[in-house]
C-alpha cells in the first residue's frame, strides 16, 4: 500500500476471489461473453500467425482444396469412376472438401491450442474456453475464401445454386458445432495426454473416408444410410450439396441425426472441458 492511502477506502474496493471448481460445473457462458473482446483478438492473432513468414501466405487456403480436388478427380472421378449424383465430379468433390478442410484444420488447431498458449494459461485468469474457440474461429476466414473458390468453379461446370442456397448458413453452423464439440474434447485431452497429437492425423484421415466426400451417401441403402448420420460431418457435407446442387438423394433422417449428434458432442465436450480446466495450469 502506498503512503497516504486510506486503509478504510482500500478495504472497500471490490475484490474478486478465484477458487478452483469442484465436480461438474456450469459453463459460465456469461463469463465468456464478457471476454468477447479477448476472444476477438485471440482469433485475429491466430489468423495472422498461421500465415506469418509463409512464401505465398493466405493463398494456401486456395491451394489446399484445389489440389485435393484435382487428385480426387483423377483417382476417384476418372479412374475409379465413382458416381456423383449427376453433378460434375470436380464440383461434387469440392463441395465436400470445403467444409471438411475447415473441420480438419480447425480440429488440429483447437487440439493443440492450450499447449501452444501454455504460458498465458499459467500467468493470467480468463475463460479457458476462449483459447480453442479462437482457433476454430480463425478457420472461418479460410472457409469463406475456399467457398468463394467453389462458387467461382460452378459456372465452368454449368452448375448454379438455386434458392436452397439460403439454407447454407445452417449447415455452416452445423459444421462449427461439430468442430467445436470435438475440438473441446481433444484440446482438454491433449493437455494431459500428449499422445493426442500423434493419434489425431490417423483419426482425421479415418474420419475423412468415413464422410461422403469422394463418394455420395446414396451408395448406402436404408437403414444404414440414416445410421450414417451418427457421423456429424456426413450431414454437413450432404447438406452442402443439397444447398448448392439441389441433390434429391439427401436423407432427411440422416441430416437430423447428424444435427443431434453434433449437439450432444458439443454439450458433453463443453462440460468435460470445464470440469478438467482447473488442472490445465498445473499440467500443461
Amino acid at each position: 500500500m502506498s503512503p497516504g492511502t486510506n486503509p478504510t477506502a482500500a478495504s472497500q474496493l471490490p475484490r474478486t476471489v478465484i477458487e478452483p471448481t469442484k465436480g461438474w460445473v456450469s459453463l459460465k457462458i456469461g463469463e465468456l461473453w464478457d471476454a468477447r473482446e479477448l476472444l476477438y483478438f485471440l482469433t485475429w492473432r491466430e489468423v495472422k500467425v498461421r500465415y506469418k513468414q509463409t512464401a505465398i501466405g493466405i493463398a494456401w487456403v486456395v491451394i489446399q482444396p484445389l489440389f485435393s480436388m484435382l487428385i480426387f478427380n483423377l483417382f476417384f472421378g476418372r479412374l475409379a469412376k465413382l458416381p456423383s449424383d449427376g453433378v460434375p465430379y470436380p464440383v461434387f468433390s469440392m463441395a465436400g472438401l470445403v467444409p471438411w478442410i475447415f473441420f480438419a484444420n480447425s480440429l488440429s488447431s483447437a487440439a493443440s491450442s492450450l499447449v501452444t498458449n501454455s504460458n498465458m494459461l499459467k500467468k493470467v485468469y480468463f475463460p479457458r474456453l476462449a483459447v480453442p474457440l479462437s482457433a476454430i474461429g480463425s478457420g472461418l476466414v479460410d472457409l469463406m475464401v475456399s467457398m468463394s473458390l467453389l462458387f467461382a468453379m460452378m459456372p465452368f461446370y454449368n452448375t448454379a445454386p438455386g434458392t436452397r442456397v439460403a439454407w447454407l448458413p445452417i449447415f455452416i453452423l452445423l459444421a462449427i458445432v461439430a468442430c467445436t464439440g470435438t475440438g473441446l474434447w481433444l484440446a482438454a485431452l491433449n493437455v494431459k495426454y500428449r499422445d493426442v497429437r500423434y493419434v489425431l492425423p490417423f483419426f482425421t484421415q479415418f474420419w475423412m473416408f468415413a464422410t461422403p466426400i469422394v463418394y455420395p451417401s446414396s451408395l448406402l441403402k436404408e437403414p444404414w444410410r440414416s445410421v450414417y448420420g451418427l457421423n456429424p460431418m456426413a450431414g454437413v457435407v450432404e447438406g452442402f450439396r443439397w444447398c448448392l446442387f439441389g441433390s434429391r438423394s439427401v436423407s432427411p433422417s440422416m441430416l437430423v441425426l447428424s444435427a443431434c449428434t453434433s449437439a450432444v458432442i458439443l454439450v458433453l465436450g463443453a462440460y468435460y472441458f470445464r470440469r478438467v480446466e482447473r488442472e490445465f495450469a498445473d499440467v500443461v
